[in-house]
């Protein structure tokens, strides 16, 4: 592949995916700044790789680097809170009743990419289990687990299991 050629191809792929990919990587890491660093680090990964991917599996390819820039990121750098005063005992923060933000950000990491995967990305059990690198059967308990907990602090939430 031209070098010129390269360039084009990823330069309108980046145009027209980049948003979506940042969108996925916002609901993984709950962070607007650090989902554009993240969307940007996968892409770099993914131009490096460009010649070697499929035409046909590049979105694939490109949430899969996101997802797992994302979760390595939150293995790295556990979230933090600061505080005016350090609480004698553990703090139970309640999730609004209408905040779906709030309470995706509940969720475990994979348990977010999962959801962001399958009801932002709308994909299948079976690409989301390909594309985290995890069973089938891992991804429909995952997204249960999910979805048990967003109802919890979420009774009016509607969620339904298409696939």
């Amino acid at each position: 592949m031209r070098r010129d050629q390269r360039e084009r191809e990823f330069t309108e792929f980046f145009a027209a995916r980049a948003p979506a990919l940042r969108r996925t990587a916002y609901v993984v890491v709950r962070d607007w700044h650090v989902a554009e660093d993240l969307t940007q680090q996968a892409l770099a990964k993914l131009y490096v790789a460009w010649p070697r991917v499929r035409e046909d599996t590049r979105m694939a390819y490109a949430r899969r680097v996101v997802v797992n820039e994302c979760l390595s990121h939150l293995r790295r750098h556990r979230p933090e809170t600061p505080t005016e005063t350090v609480p004698d005992r553990a703090v139970h923060d309640p999730v609004g009743r209408d905040d779906v933000g709030q309470a995706i950000a509940v969720l475990p990491p994979r348990q977010r990419a999962i959801v962001a995967l399958r009801f932002f990305e709308d994909l299948p059990v079976s690409e989301v289990g390909r594309l985290l690198g995890i069973a089938d059967g891992t991804v429909k308990s995952q997204t249960n687990r999910a979805l048990v907990t967003l109802r919890q602090h979420l009774p009016d939430l509607v969620l339904e299991e298409t696939r």
